[in-house]
C-alpha cells in the first residue's frame, strides 16, 4: 500500500469519531427527555448535567476531527 493511501485511511478513520459524537449526543438528550417525561420535577436539576455531556461529547467529535485533519495534512 502506497504511504499516501494509508493516510488517507488513517485520515477518514480518525474523522468517523464525529459519527459517535453525534450518536453520544443524541443519547444523552433522548434519556434526558424520557428522565424528564417520566419525573417532571426532577428535570431541573439535571440541567447542568445534561450539558456537562453534550459538551463532553461534542468535545470527542472535534478532537476527531481535528486529529484527522492533522493525519491528512502530515
Amino acid at each position: 500500500m502506497e504511504a499516501e493511501a494509508a493516510k488517507l485511511i488513517g485520515a477518514g478513520l480518525a474523522m468517523t469519531g464525529m459519527i459517535g459524537a453525534g450518536i453520544g449526543v443524541g443519547n444523552i438528550f433522548g434519556s434526558f427527555l424520557t428522565g424528564a417525561l417520566r419525573n417532571p420535577s426532577a428535570a431541573g436539576s439535571q440541567i447542568g448535567n445534561l450539558f456537562v455531556g453534550a459538551a463532553l461529547a461534542e468535545a470527542l467529535g472535534i478532537l476527531s476531527f481535528v486529529l484527522g485533519i492533522l493525519i491528512y495534512s502530515a
